[in-house]
C-alpha cells in the first residue's frame, strides 16, 4: 500500500459513488432504491479503505504521515498536499463511519428526491475528509467552504417547516466566519511566501500580526464549533435538519471548529493563543452554563440535544486552550466522544420521530414497556452524555477539567456546574420518554428497534463503551502528536519571553534529532 495514494482515494471515492447515482435513470421507485444501494455500498467501501489509513499509521511518529504532494500552482508556491497526523486521523475515520450509518438511518425516512439526497450526503463526506487531510491552506479552504453547499441543501430541501430560514442562517453565519479566515490565510501567505501548513506551523509571525490573525481564525472556528455567542445558528439547523443532517453536523462538522483551533490558532499562533486564553475560558464557561440552562428549559427533545452540544463543545475549547497535556488530551477525547454520542442521540430522536412525527417530549411516555431495546440503547448514550464512568463521556470530561483546574481552580469549579446541569436535563428527557404510564394509544402502537436500526446503533454502542473502558486504544494514536504540539508551544512562548522555562521532557521533544524527522514527511 506504500505507493497507493490512500488519502486521495479515501477522499474522492464518495464522489465516484455520487457520479454513479447521478447517472441512474428509470422509474422513481427504482431510482430511489438503486440510489440508496449505491450510496450504502460506496460509503461502506470508503470506510473499509479508510481503515488502511489507521493500519498504516505509526502512532509513535508525531508528524504528518502518508503525505501526498503534487505541484498544483508552482508559480504561486501552492501545491496539492495531503497528510494525516494523530489529531486528524480519527476525524477522517469518524467521517467515513458515520456516512453509511446516515444512509441506513435515511433509508425509509427520506421519501422525496432520494437520488439528490444521497448525492449530497456523499459529496459532504468528500468535503469533510478532504478538509481533515489538507496540508495546503488553499486546499484546506476549498474543502472547508465546500462543506457548506451539501449541508445547506440537506437542511434547506429535506428539513422541517422552517428549513429555509435555518439553512440560510447556517450558511450566512459560517460563510462570514470563512471570509475572515480567508483574509488571514492571504496575510499569512504574503508574509511566509507559501500555503504549506507544515511551514506555517514553524513560521515566526510577529506578535502584533498574530493578534489579528488569531482573531480572524478564532471567529471562523468559533462559529463552526460553535462557541457562545456565535452558537445561535446551531439549534435552528439541528431542529430543521433531517436526521442524517443532524448526525453529520453534530458528529463531524462541529469538530471542524475544534480541529481548526488546534491546527491554526494553537500551533501557528502560540503567542496570541496565550494572550487570549482568559477570553476563551470566559466564552467557554458562558457556553457551558448558559446553554445547559437553556437545554433544561426545552420541550423539543432535538433542540435540547442541540443546546447540549454547545455545552459539551465548551469543554473542548477550554481543554484546547488550557495548553497542558491533560487539557489538550481531554479536548481530543471529548471531541471523539461527542462525535459518536451526539450522533447516536440524534439517531435515537430520529427513531422516535419517524414513528410519531413529533419531537415534543410531552407526546411520549412509558416507552420502556413497549420499546425495551430502544430504551437500553438510549440509556447508554444518555449516560455517556452525562459522563458516567465506563463510558467515553467520562474520560473526556475528566481529563479536560483536570487540565483546566491546573490553570485556574475558579475556571474548573465554574465549568463543573455543566456536569450537574447536563445530568439534570438528560435525566429529565429520559424520564419523560421512557417512564410513566403507557396510556397514549399512538405511543403504545410504536414498534421497537428494527434489525436495520440495531445495525447502525451497534457500532456506536461498541465504540462508546470501548472508549470508556479502554481509552488508551484511542489516546495512543494521538498522544505523541499532542505532546509535540505542546512542546512546540512552550518553546515558542519561552522564545517570546512569555514563560520562564520549558519542562525538560518538553524540550527533548522539541529538539528531536534530524534523523527522526523525515519519516513524518514521507
Amino acid at each position: 500500500m506504500a505507493d497507493v495514494p490512500i488519502l486521495s482515494l479515501t477522499t474522492f471515492l464518495p464522489l465516484v459513488g455520487a457520479l454513479f447515482i447521478l447517472l441512474i435513470r428509470g422509474e422513481q421507485e427504482a431510482v430511489a432504491r438503486n440510489a440508496k444501494s449505491v450510496a450504502l455500498w460506496t460509503s461502506v467501501i470508503t470506510f473499509v479503505v479508510s481503515l488502511f489509513i489507521l493500519t498504516g499509521f505509526d502512532p509513535s511518529n508525531p508528524g504528518f504521515q502518508m503525505v501526498e504532494e503534487v505541484a498544483w500552482l508552482p508559480a504561486f508556491n501552492i501545491a496539492y498536499i495531503k497528510g494525516v497526523d494523530g489529531i486528524s486521523i480519527w476525524f477522517v475515520l469518524a467521517s467515513t463511519l458515520l456516512t453509511p450509518i446516515c444512509v441506513l438511518a435515511s433509508w425509509d425516512a427520506v421519501e422525496k428526491r432520494v437520488k439528490e439526497f444521497m448525492i449530497a450526503l456523499l459529496v459532504l463526506e468528500t468535503m469533510l475528509i478532504g478538509m481533515f487531510t489538507a496540508l495546503d491552506f488553499v486546499l484546506f479552504y476549498l474543502f472547508f467552504e465546500g462543506v457548506l453547499l451539501p449541508m445547506f441543501l440537506l437542511i434547506g430541501v429535506w428539513g422541517g417547516p422552517n428549513r429555509v430560514y435555518a439553512a440560510y442562517k447556517f450558511f450566512i453565519y459560517t460563510f462570514i466566519g470563512s471570509v475572515l479566515m480567508l483574509l488571514a490565510i492571504l496575510a499569512m501567505y504574503l508574509t511566509a511566501g507559501t500555503m504549506d501548513m507544515r511551514v506555517m506551523v514553524d513560521y515566526p509571525f510577529a506578535g502584533n500580526m498574530q493578534i489579528w490573525l488569531w482573531l480572524a481564525f478564532f471567529i471562523a472556528f468559533a462559529v463552526k464549533t460553535p462557541i457562545w455567542p456565535a452558537h445561535t445558528w446551531l439549534p435552528f439547523a439541528h431542529v430543521e435538519a433531517p436526521t442524517a443532517g443532524s448526525v453529520m453536523l453534530a458528529g463531524v462538522m462541529l469538530k471542524m471548529g475544534g480541529y481548526g483551533l488546534i491546527r491554526a490558532n494553537v500551533q501557528m499562533l502560540p503567542e496570541a493563543s496565550f494572550f487570549f486564553q482568559d477570553l476563551v475560558f470566559f466564552m467557554s464557561i458562558a457556553a457551558i452554563i448558559y446553554t445547559s440552562l437553556v437545554a433544561l428549559a426545552q420541550s423539543d427533545m432535538k433542540k435540547m440535544i442541540a443546546y447540549s452540544s454547545v455545552a459539551h463543545m465548551g469543554y473542548v475549547s477550554m481543554g484546547i486552550f488550557a495548553m497542558n497535556q491533560q487539557g489538550l488530551d481531554g479536548a481530543m477525547f471529548q471531541m471523539l466522544s461527542h462525535t459518536f454520542v451526539s450522533a447516536a442521540l440524534f439517531l435515537c430522536i430520529g427513531v422516535a420521530y419517524n414513528r410519531l412525527h413529533t419531537r415534543e417530549m410531552a407526546a411520549y411516555g412509558g416507552m420502556a414497556k413497549n420499546m425495551p431495546r430502544y430504551a437500553v440503547v438510549f440509556a447508554i448514550f444518555m449516560f455517556a452524555s452525562v459522563g458516567l464512568p465506563g463510558t467515553s463521556g467520562f474520560v473526556g470530561e475528566f481529563l479536560t477539567m483536570l487540565g483546566v483546574f491546573q490553570v485556574s481552580t475558579w475556571y474548573g469549579m465554574l465549568s463543573a456546574t455543566g456536569l450537574v446541569l447536563g445530568a439534570a436535563y438528560m435525566l429529565l428527557l429520559f424520564r419523560k420518554l421512557f417512564f410513566g404510564k403507557l396510556d397514549k394509544p399512538e405511543v403504545k402502537a410504536m414498534q421497537d428497534l428494527s434489525p436495520r436500526e440495531v445495525a447502525f446503533f451497534a457500532p456506536l454502542v461498541a465504540i462508546v463503551i470501548i472508549m470508556g473502558v479502554y481509552p488508551a486504544s484511542f489516546q495512543n494514536v494521538y498522544n505523541p502528536t499532542v505532546e509535540k504540539i505542546l512542546a512546540d508551544h512552550q518553546v515558542s512562548l519561552k522564545a517570546a519571553g512569555l514563560i520562564e522555562a520549558v519542562a525538560p521532557a518538553t524540550a527533548e521533544l522539541r529538539t528531536e534529532t534530524p534523523a527522526t524527522q523525515p519519516a513524518s514527511e514521507n
